[in-house]
This record gives structure tokens, sequence and C-alpha cells, in this order.
């Protein structure tokens, strides 16, 4: 009998997903900014693609919510007000929440190694001062945490999250500073996961989160 193996079927990204992935990239990276009109015959140019999967593309993003359809007017890209960004926050810290259930439940210390690893990340890019390497090594942090739960129905409604968190980051970069205290956050959640200790992880990420939206909704918007 011929042996069986649990792997994962290689599955090939379609154009539209590769599409998809390239407008979410510019999106989040201020590249196209918040409130500006996508044009479609210019869009399919520039990616040298035909209309159809750029239209299925910015179709996957409208209903994400990083898009927005105005009637006979077009597709904009959404602007996020203080309102929505705690929104956002909210259900960043139910979903990276869950993700730390299902952390402590699983081998919590090699979760928490790797995610101290990740911690050492931000304090490199701290030390360097580069405000762009220290907000990316504050996302990898949480990506990694919601990536390491196994959970693909967390990470899927994580990475749109993501997406509008860096959009905010990328508007405030000139006010952002990842400060030892910010580093410190991170290790205690880190630590809690490594130590198994769930309620305690939860409790200091929703801590981290709350300082994380004071942040974003009163530093002054960079010109």
């Amino acid at each position: 009998m011929p042996q069986r193996y649990s792997l994962e079927p290689v599955v090939q990204e379609s154009t539209p997903s590769i599409i998809a992935r390239k407008l979410r990239y510019a999106i989040a990276h201020g590249e196209v900014v918040p409130g500006s009109q996508l044009g479609e015959a210019e869009l399919a140019r520039e990616l040298g693609v035909s209309r159809g999967p750029l239209r299925e593309a910015m179709q996957r993003l409208t209903q994400e919510g990083l898009l927005v359809s105005i009637r006979n007017r077009g597709l904009f890209v959404i602007e996020m007000t203080d309102d929505e960004i705690r929104d956002m926050y909210v259900l960043r810290t139910a979903i990276e929440s869950a993700a730390c259930k299902l952390l402590v439940r699983a081998d919590h210390g090699a979760a928490g190694t790797e995610l101290l690893a990740k911690v050492n990340e931000m304090d490199d890019a701290a030390a360097t001062g580069n405000r762009a390497a220290m907000s990316d090594a504050d996302m990898a942090f949480h990506e990694h945490l919601v990536a390491l739960s196994g959970s693909r129905s967390l990470a899927r409604i994580h990475s749109t999250l993501m997406t509008e968190t860096r959009m905010c980051l990328t508007v405030l970069q000139d006010s952002y500073r990842v400060t030892a205290d910010w580093i410190a956050e991170h290790r205690g959640i880190a630590e809690a996961v490594f130590n198994g200790d769930g309620p305690l992880a939860e409790s200091r990420l929703s801590d981290h989160e709350d300082d994380a939206l004071a942040r974003l909704t009163s530093a002054p918007a960079s010109v």
C-alpha cells in the first residue's frame, strides 16, 4: 500500500489574487493614498493586465472593505476616521486574543520563543532609528502571533485589519515612535505566551492595543 502524506496541495496563485495582493500592498504603504480614486484603465496599463482580472481583484478589496464603490463615481480607497480606527482595534484585539488562546493550548513554549525573537527584531529596529523598520517590526510581531495560531480564518480576517493598521501608521509615520515601554509591552505578551498563561497574555494584549489606539487617534497626521 503506498505511503500517504499529510501535505496540503500546492495551489498556484491566480492573476486576480496577485493583482489584489499588489493593490493591497500599495494601499497599505501609502502608494495609493486614502480617499483616492482608482482608475481602471490606468491601473490595467501600469500592471500590464487585462481589465477582467483587475475588476475581480478590486471586487475582492471592496469586499474586504479597503475600497468603497460610490455610485456614478467609481472606486475609492477608504479613509480611516477615528471611529473606524477604534472599530478596527476592537476587532484586532478580539482576533489576537483568540490567537493567544490557541497558542497557550498548544506548544506555547515554542510559540513564545518565536514571539520573543520578533521582539528582539523590534529592539534592533529601534536601535537604527528607522521609523519604517520600527513599524515593520511592530506589525510583524502581531502578524506572527496570529499566524502561529494555525487558524486560517483568524489569519484571513487579521490580514485585512493589518492592512488598515498599516494605512494608519503610514499616514502618521512622522509622529510614530517605538519606545522602550512599547517594546516592553510586546515582550510581556510574548513571555506570557511562553509561560502558557493565557489570561495574562490576553490582558497584556488588550492593554497594549488600548495604548496603540490612543497613540493613533491622538497623533497629528503628517502633511
